[in-house]
């Protein structure tokens, strides 16, 4: 597996992440299959982990978790926490031992998402996903068989979440949250791995259950690393040229409007070339849609998986 620092081009930059090139397999274990009728499963291995359906108003998901979720990540030792904290001497060298662990990690696993392609493991929630009231709702509206309103519509609120957790968050008493508690508290915990699932819309806890509760549980945020494809490079361009063409036309206008005040054009200037810094370099980093397989059986095979592992479920889509 190739790695490549993120940002590629720059130096002297904050860390934002890491570009993986994966050469294989082409069918990973853990995986979304999907079927007409805007229904979606999670696999892992021969063991469904989530149903899914989008209602028909693209304004949410219902979905319905198994409890058979197995982290793809090994256990975390404390001891390495701890070394990891004390031998980075800032926070983007400790966010960045962290991604190369994961990635590791993620490349020997034989029950991990990665497939052929290139991914990338970046820092934090894109600025509209790292909303405070979704913070603090996520350990009292965890349910096991629920909805989750997708940004912006309000429909309902209570359903608004940033991620889904693939198993029960657990309680902020139990032995290991208490530990990572201790960490949270001494600055070592390690960050929460996320994985983008573009069919849901949101981000799926993939390693830190426990963690994630942890650092609820004092009242505080985890770090987060989140895994996602890569926006191919053609389309990244793609996008970026009516950003800079904008740019261009606004700062002509600039520079047209004040001229017989040359510093205030330069100051509203400097702003302009930031304001397009700051979007091209959230474009860098948009994540490419989830790679999803045809689910065998169509929506009939869906709806015996849903029968099967949910019963009595029934979502309702017509809204």
């Amino acid at each position: 597996m190739k790695r490549t620092t993120l940002p590629r081009s720059a130096s002297g930059v904050r860390w934002d992440g890491l570009a993986l090139g994966v050469d294989g397999p082409g069918r990973p274990p853990l995986r979304a299959e999907v079927a007409d009728g805007r229904r979606l499963v999670l696999f892992q291995g021969d063991q469904v982990v989530l149903l899914a359906r989008q209602r028909v108003t693209h304004r949410g998901v219902h979905y319905a978790r198994t409890g058979r979720y197995t982290s793809p990540v090994p256990p975390l030792r404390a001891e390495a926490a701890r070394a990891y904290q004390e031998s980075c001497p800032d926070e983007d060298a400790w966010l960045a031992r962290w991604a190369h662990h994961f990635a590791t990690a993620l490349r020997e696993s034989a029950n991990g998402p990665l497939h052929e392609g290139d991914w990338q493991l970046t820092r934090g929630l894109p600025p509209r996903w790292d909303i405070t009231p979704n913070w603090a709702r996520l350990p009292q509206h965890d349910p096991a068989i629920g909805h989750i309103t997708w940004f912006g519509h309000r429909d309902p609120e209570e359903d608004a979440r940033d991620m889904l957790p693939l198993r029960p968050l657990p309680g902020p008493g139990t032995a290991r949250v208490n530990a990572y508690r201790r960490q949270y508290r001494e600055g070592v915990l390690p960050p929460v791995l996320l994985w983008w699932m573009s069919g849901l819309d949101t981000f799926l806890v993939l390693d830190g259950h426990d963690r994630l509760a942890a650092a609820l549980a004092e009242a505080g945020r985890p770090h987060v690393l989140a895994l996602a494809r890569e926006l191919p490079d053609q389309w990244a361009t793609r996008y970026a040229q009516p950003l800079i063409s904008h740019h261009e036309d606004h700062i002509t206008g600039l520079e047209r409007a004040h001229a017989e005040c040359p510093p205030l054009a330069e100051t509203l200037t400097r702003a302009a070339d930031r304001r397009l810094g700051q979007q091209l370099h959230e474009l860098v980093t948009t994540p490419d849609r989830t790679r999803a397989w045809p689910l065998p059986g169509g929506a009939p095979a869906w709806d015996a998986l849903a029968r099967r592992h949910a019963p009595g479920w029934h979502p309702d889509t017509d809204n």
